[in-house]
């Protein structure tokens, strides 16, 4: 800090003006050098992204590749040796994507996907909440709610009381939606794990009036079929939620 043009101030008393009033001697203002001020750092310039490789995803499964006549490992070692050929300092890493057997959907997806494609995982995290959302609409929609899981029936939103030789007709029904299931066929579901003496057929028969009780005026999506037994009739507004893993009794 420097101070220009200062004069030292007298000392005693100051003089007085003709006025009788003292002189003011102004205080100096201190002047600021540039050196004295604090310099702010300069904000980098980030640096401009630039290509440094790529990502090629191959679906081919087994039955692709036999079509194809060549394999997973020979479709690799091909390709590396072009990459060899073509740009011999490129590096290259390989990684062999697993899927279940059973799991839908296009190779190419399940490929991204198992190997943390970030388009892969935002499509599929989209395609969840979507699926939410429908089960939501579903859920608020449906009048009758058979849930198989939690061995649970709700009737208007209330869950409906039924016994457990009740609720076991009633899914040994749902589990074979659409076809008809004799009262023989019912016996053999209901009672096949159990020690207790084999019912007659006029058993079902009561069961399912007590059963078609509990859900009141949907009563009808249990339907006699004369001289062949019951099937089970969904409604547009019965909602039926399986089991993660399928029945032992489906079919």
């Amino acid at each position: 800090m420097t101070f220009s043009n200062i004069a030292p101030l007298p000392a005693g008393k100051p003089a007085a003006s003709k006025a009788g009033r003292p002189n003011l001697t102004a205080v100096p203002k201190p002047a600021f050098t540039a050196a004295a001020r604090t310099a702010r750092p300069e904000a980098k310039e980030a640096a401009a992204p630039e290509a440094r490789g790529f990502a090629l995803y191959v679906g081919l499964d087994s039955d692709a590749s036999e079509l194809d006549g060549i394999s997973l490992t020979d479709l690799v070692t091909a390709l590396r040796t072009v990459i060899a050929e073509r740009a011999p300092h490129a590096q290259s890493y390989a990684s062999v994507a697993f899927a279940p057997a059973d799991a839908r959907g296009e190779n190419i997806d399940l490929v991204r996907l198992a190997l943390q494609e970030p388009g892969a995982v935002r499509d599929r995290r989209q395609a969840r909440q979507e699926e939410e959302r429908a089960e939501e609409a579903k859920r608020a929609s449906a009048k009758v709610t058979i849930d198989t899981s939690r061995k649970r029936v709700e009737v208007r939103g209330e869950n409906a009381e039924f016994t457990y030789k009740e609720f076991e007709l009633l899914q040994a029904l749902v589990l074979r939606e659409g076809r008809t299931v004799s009262r023989e066929e019912i016996i053999d579901v209901l009672w096949r794990d159990t020690t207790e003496e084999r019912p007659h057929e006029r058993t079902i028969d009561v069961h399912v009036r007590r059963l078609r009780q509990r859900l009141g005026e949907y009563a009808d999506i249990v339907r006699t079929v004369r001289g062949a037994g019951y099937r089970f009739d969904r409604h547009a507004d019965v909602r039926v939620v399986h089991a993660p893993s399928p029945s032992p009794d489906r079919v």
